[in-house]
């Protein structure tokens, strides 16, 4: 499967997907990992955030995970916001776990676990940010 670029792909998925894990999530409202995830709860998605220096605190109302792996249900969209050294180490742990779009926020692109994920037969989305996106093909 290529890597994911045409809007109307984007959108199918986003309309498709329940579960969003956002990997690198952070207390701090100045960070995207937080503004980001704030406007995507918002479209109604189930969120779980990942971040083991967080583990077990509340961050926008929801218990903080140490892994992928603590996720209690199917993930639809896995969305990074970590350094693109940090990817293949949660790419491996993706994959045990089972998901369906892996999603590079800007700023954390790997691509050759990008072209990897997306030869595995998995969707990938490269260097677009699910808020945005959110907002520009789900509507308000």
């Amino acid at each position: 499967m290529p890597i994911i670029e045409r809007e109307e792909d984007i959108k199918k998925i986003l309309e498709n997907s329940k579960t969003v894990a956002v990997v690198g999530i952070s207390p701090k409202p100045e960070k995207p990992a937080y503004f980001v995830s704030e406007v995507v709860k918002r479209y109604g998605f189930k969120m779980y955030f990942i971040n083991p220096v967080y583990a077990g605190k509340e961050i926008l109302g929801e218990k903080v995970l140490s892994s992928l792996e603590e996720v209690p249900e199917d993930i639809d969209i896995v969305d990074v916001f970590r350094n693109p050294s940090a990817i293949p180490e949660i790419a491996k742990e993706a994959e045990k776990k089972g998901f369906k779009t892996f999603w590079f926020q800007p700023g954390t692109t790997n691509m050759e676990v990008a072209k990897y994920l997306a030869d595995k037969g998995y969707n990938v989305i490269i260097d677009k940010c699910m808020k945005v996106e959110c907002m520009k093909l789900l509507g308000d």
